[in-house]
């Protein structure tokens, strides 16, 4: 078993401790031999209807407490492959968008630096231009796979160019995604104009809405995902609004017309299997708008299903080597 890794549940009871995500150690220093990090963004001022995902990061991490130590479904037991730790949350500005940007940024940064694949829990979806303009930083522009209700590529927010709406249009705009290796999985509900999908085409994206997933089935959709990302070093962002709000209620701008938790966790399994990852981020959890908190504990297992695939990847070079 790797160092960095659970409290054992068969000996410390779930309930019991500080509240860090799935009871990982609390480590601001990242140590060299983790693989994984999660940090918490708790920076809402970029939504425009609701707020409140500022307590996203809290939720998540209190809900995280009932994961155990396998994943059935992809047959795998994360800690014997993979190590990781909660990092706690970056710094942020609640009320000044632009200057959080820069302060996520030169934190993200700094742990990215470790050669850890970041997990960040948000915050409004405003928070990933500034985890793009760190990953850039790294390792040049990355393919894109959104799960989202939205495709964010408004082109501005009352004259103002950055909120949770316009966070894509704004990172193809800096050069930081490599469009053609880009998707864009679950765009439903109503839009402000006509063209508003077709110009998420037009940036470069591949748009899959939600009525496409139900035409299509999850299998080609999980196809077209692996096909268009290629070995493209690859973001993950996950707003939760791509879950119907009959089981994801707790969000800042919920769309009906969405998907089940269990269709949710298997696209995400079949899509997202095999690929190059340098970062994932959840976003959009508002616990005030959920009742019995299956929001943040939906988001807790998708974030399980993230490390799940980080553990895949070091077995299979690990399996490599032999």
């Amino acid at each position: 078993m790797k160092e960095y890794k659970p409290l054992n549940p068969l000996k410390v009871p779930r309930f019991s401790g500080i509240r860090t995500f799935w009871r990982l150690p609390y480590l601001k220093n990242v140590p060299k031999d983790v693989d994984f990090v999660i940090v918490g963004i708790p920076f809402d001022t970029g939504a425009s209807y609701r707020v409140g995902a500022r307590y996203g990061p809290e939720a998540i991490r209190s809900q995280s407490l009932i994961l155990r130590s396998h994943n059935p479904a992809l047959n795998i037991t994360p800690f014997e492959y993979c190590s990781g730790i909660d990092y706690g949350d970056i710094q942020v500005i609640p009320g000044f968008i632009e200057h959080s940007y820069e302060s996520i940024e030169k934190e993200y940064l700094s742990i990215i630096r470790r050669d850890v694949i970041p997990i960040a829990l948000g915050g409004d979806h405003s928070i990933t231009l500034a985890e793009l303009r760190a990953i850039a930083k790294k390792y040049g522009p990355v393919a894109l796979v959104q799960f989202d209700a939205h495709t964010d590529t408004d082109p501005d927010y009352y004259g103002h160019r950055y909120n949770h709406g316009t966070t894509f249009i704004r990172a193809v705009e800096e050069g930081l995604l490599l469009v053609d290796h880009s998707i864009q999985v679950g765009i439903r509900g109503s839009t402000y104009s006509k063209g508003e999908i077709d110009n998420a085409r037009n940036l470069g994206f591949e748009v899959i809405t939600a009525e496409e997933v139900y035409k299509t089935g999850i299998d080609y959709v999980a196809k077209r995902i692996q096909e268009r990302v290629g070995d493209a070093r690859v973001f993950v962002t996950f707003d939760i609004d791509f879950v119907d709000p009959a089981y994801a209620p707790g969000t800042g701008t919920p769309e009906v017309g969405g998907f089940t938790s269990r269709e949710t966790l298997e696209l995400i399994r079949k899509g997202l299997k095999g690929l190059n990852f340098v970062g994932f981020d959840l976003v959009e959890v508002y616990p005030q708008y959920d009742p019995g908190f299956i929001t943040s504990l939906l988001a807790a297992h998708v974030i399980f299903e993230f490390i799940s695939l980080i553990a895949l990847n070091k077995k299979a070079g690990l399996e490599a080597k032999i």
